[in-house]
């Protein structure tokens, strides 16, 4: 079920939506919640997160550039600015909300970073390396767009995060389980592929079945709906196309199908990431209806 917020779209709380979805309790409500970048949340958004929601803990699972593009949207002429920010009260408001636990999780980290980069040629290799140093990370990213990400596509790039960034899934994953962290939002730019991928895993865990997990995924292309023209703008900044800015749908369908063939099912790329059984007991208790 959505959640409807003046400035933070995409918002929903997995378990009510995928409770709704099958017509029976499989996830705990009231626990998880999914969401965009809640960056612009208006003071009203904001009282709902910490009072009515009672949310103790976000995780980011932005990049250091995301959060370097959305600074400088931040310090922009308000005439300059998103059109969510709505007032000089929220102007003023602190990005993070005080009382509320926050973690930052770049679920593409390093090893995932050094693939990326060990399938450039040598030439796009140096010439990135010298666009970040001296600045241009925009233009350094927008070269990897181009020569490796558009060949593989959202869903592939979604496969290659779950090879490549075990260590930070299974930390995401470690923050649904601590006691003192729920309810917990977990969020990224859109709330679409990487939160997307961590619930994908999480519900995986609680037996849902695949249909139910594909329609919580496929609720962001609607829940994006309202700022799509300027995600599209984001995109092609990067050298990124059209697509990206969809839901595939089926996203959840080839996570699932690459996961039993290269792992042996869930539990054996849980195992292989070092999120094992005593963890996995410990979500079933916490997340499981």
């Amino acid at each position: 079920m959505s959640v409807a917020f003046d400035n933070i779209l995409n918002f929903r709380d997995v378990g009510k939506t995928v409770n709704d979805y099958l017509d029976r309790k499989l996830v705990r409500e009231d626990v998880l919640y999914r969401s965009a970048r809640p960056d612009d949340a208006s003071p009203t958004d904001r009282k709902r997160l910490k009072n009515e929601l009672g949310i103790k803990t976000v995780v980011d699972l932005r990049t250091k550039t995301e959060h370097l593009k959305q600074a400088e949207k931040r310090q922009a002429p308000q005439s300059e600015a998103s059109a969510l920010v709505q007032s000089n009260t929220t102007l003023a408001e602190p990005v993070r909300i005080p009382g509320l636990r926050y973690r930052h999780i770049r679920v593409t980290g390093r090893r995932f970073e050094r693939f990326l980069l060990s399938q450039l040629s040598w030439w796009n290799f140096f010439k990135m390396i010298f666009l970040f140093l001296f600045g241009y990370r925009t233009q350094a990213i927008s070269l990897v767009s181009q020569e490796v990400m558009l060949l593989r596509g959202l869903v592939g790039m979604g496969l290659i995060t779950v090879d490549e960034s075990g260590a930070e899934i299974a930390e995401a994953l470690r923050a649904l389980i601590e006691p003192a962290s729920l309810p917990i939002l977990v969020h990224c730019t859109q709330g679409k592929d990487r939160t997307g991928l961590i619930v994908v895993l999480a519900l995986m865990v609680l037996n849902v079945p695949a249909e139910a997990i594909t329609h919580d995924y496929m609720l962001s292309q609607a829940g994006l709906e309202p700022e799509r023209e300027a995600r599209l703008e984001e995109f092609r900044e990067i050298g990124l196309t059209s697509e990206w800015a969809d839901c595939p749908q089926h996203f959840v369908a080839r996570v699932e199908d690459h996961i039993n063939t290269k792992y042996g099912g869930i539990n054996g790329y849980l195992d292989s990431i070092g999120f094992e059984d005593p963890e996995r007991q410990r979500l079933i208790e916490v997340l499981g209806a």
